[in-house]
């Protein structure tokens, strides 16, 4: 199971997926657990993350970042700078 990161995607690919029209999460820094019940792909809009998969290696995330999280992935998040993002199950 691996975190899909595209970086700085083109306003074109995000228009295409229609991120903008996507519900918005925000969340203050803090660290916590979660597991994904379905598959989520996210754009921030704001924020620094550190998540960590359960057995797995950190990954970076923030502002510009386009991420989709696998489902049935365990893992704990660091948010170390406050997170705004669209986000989409699948």
């Amino acid at each position: 199971m691996e975190i899909k990161i595209d970086r700085q995607p083109s306003q074109s690919k995000l228009n295409e997926l229609g991120v903008f029209d996507w519900a918005i999460w925000t969340k203050e820094v803090s660290k916590f657990p979660w597991t994904y019940d379905a598959e989520e792909t996210c754009y921030f809009l704001e924020g620094d993350v550190v998540v960590t998969p359960e057995g797995g290696e950190p990954v970076e995330m923030g502002k510009g970042d386009l991420v989709t999280f696998p489902v049935g992935m365990s893992c704990t998040w660091n948010i170390r700078a406050d997170v705004k993002k669209h986000y989409q199950f699948a």
